[in-house]
Order: C-alpha cells, then sequence, then structure tokens
C-alpha cells in the first residue's frame, strides 16, 4: 500500500514512528484545511461587511471595474474561506483563495518594493491552498459526505 507520508523516502530511524505519522496524516490535513479557511474567513471578514471598501487598494492593483474585484475579493475571502473550513468544492475555493494570494504577493514583493519579507506570508499562504487546489479536501469533508469533488 502507497504511504502518502512515508512513501518513497529513506526507512526511518524509528521504525515504530511510522504507524504515528501514516495514522496522523489525515488528521494533520484536515486541520490545516480548517485553520486555512478559517483564517481567510478571519480576513475576509471585514471585507464582506464593506464589499466595496478595497475599491482603491484593487484599482491601485490595477484591477478595473474597481467595484467587481472589490467585491469578488470579498466573496473569495469570506465564503472560499467558508468553503475550504467545511471542505465544500475545496479545489475551486482553493483556486480562487490562491490566485487572490499571488496578487497580493505581487502587491507586497513589485508594487509596494517589499520583496520577501512583505510577502513571506502570503507566499505561505498561497503554496497551502495550491495544496489544496491539488488535494482536495479528504474523508472528512462535505465534498466526502456528498460523494463528489470538483
Amino acid at each position: 500500500m502507497h504511504d502518502p507520508v512515508l512513501g518513497g523516502r529513506p526507512r526511518l530511524i524509528i521504525p515504530a514512528l511510522g504507524a504515528v505519522y501514516s495514522g496522523a496524516w489525515e488528521a494533520a490535513e484536515t486541520i490545516l484545511r480548517i485553520v486555512a479557511g478559517l483564517a481567510l474567513v478571519t480576513h475576509g471578514y471585514g471585507k464582506i461587511l464593506d464589499p466595496f471598501g478595497a475599491t482603491g487598494m484593487v484599482e491601485g492593483i490595477g484591477f478595473y471595474p474597481a467595484e467587481l474585484w472589490s467585491v469578488l475579493l470579498s466573496i473569495t475571502e469570506f465564503f472560499g474561506g467558508i468553503f475550504i473550513a467545511i471542505g465544500f468544492l475545496t479545489r475551486p475555493a482553493a483556486l480562487a483563495a490562491c490566485v487572490v494570494l499571488l496578487v497580493t504577493v505581487y502587491f507586497h514583493w513589485i508594487l509596494l518594493g517589499q520583496g520577501w519579507p512583505g510577502a513571506e506570508k502570503s507566499v505561505i499562504w498561497a503554496t497551502v491552498m495550491f495544496f489544496f487546489v491539488v488535494r482536495g479536501a479528504n474523508r472528512h469533508s462535505v465534498d466526502a459526505k456528498i460523494g463528489r469533488q470538483f
């Protein structure tokens, strides 16, 4: 059987830990998805209360019509975060969040000239979202309960 954690890796120094790592993989993945989704919800909460509040920012990045992009940003962060946390339409929600986060990487790294220090969190979160674009949700998700994944 292929082990997603240990498959193809060198043998463990303490072989008994293999069962621990294999058993914890699914729980760790579920926790990461829930925390990442809730972090997006928290970040998007203020935006969803004022969906046009980011108009100036998105216009400054070059997105027109700014009102549309501001609303889409609000929806993506707030509702996309909820979808990711519960594991519903996980891949498309994570893809939308990943795109938003890559734009924030561009904003901080290039437009504001902050380089890695300014974009670091966005790079990490974009990578987490990319993981869920590729992986989808596991059996602890709404996607699994309804028997469908995108």
